[in-house]
């Protein structure tokens, strides 16, 4: 979604026409459209007091592992996967996220076996960085 919306908006209906793209009708004329849904779950209702990464489960995976993090306030969070040389290959979160407890998982189909490293971001910086690796 480009718009930010005011927190007190209030949405009279959404509707979700393919498994990721959503439309939102609100009070004073809002619509608000995504396609871009990254199937990301929240873990459990129980806010953090600050944020956290942890460790990826399993780890080494083939092929898929689980990225879990955890944010205490409302920010733009990016989860991100880089190869050994630092370069970006995949962007698993890039979207404002209210506080809670997240989970995200991680195909590594595509990818050769290898360290990458994944690192939270929130609102442009860096607050952490783990190890994880791929063995196929």
């Amino acid at each position: 979604m480009d718009q930010i919306v005011d927190a007190g908006t209030v949405f009279n209906s959404i509707v979700f026409t393919s498994p990721n793209t959503g439309w939102a009708v609100g009070d004073d004329g809002v619509i608000l459209k995504t396609d871009n849904l990254v199937g990301l779950n929240e873990v459990n209702n129980i806010l953090p007091d600050n944020y956290y990464l942890k460790q990826n489960f399993p780890n080494p995976f083939n092929p898929v592992t689980h990225l879990e993090f955890g944010i205490s306030d409302l920010g733009f969070v990016s989860l991100k996967v880089f190869d050994v040389l630092g370069k970006e290959v995949a962007v698993l979160v890039n979207e404002q996220l209210s506080p809670g407890n997240y989970v995200k998982e991680f195909d590594g189909s595509n990818y050769p076996s290898g360290v990458y490293f994944y690192s939270l971001l929130i609102d442009g910086n860096v607050m952490d960085t783990k190890r994880m690796v791929l063995l196929k």
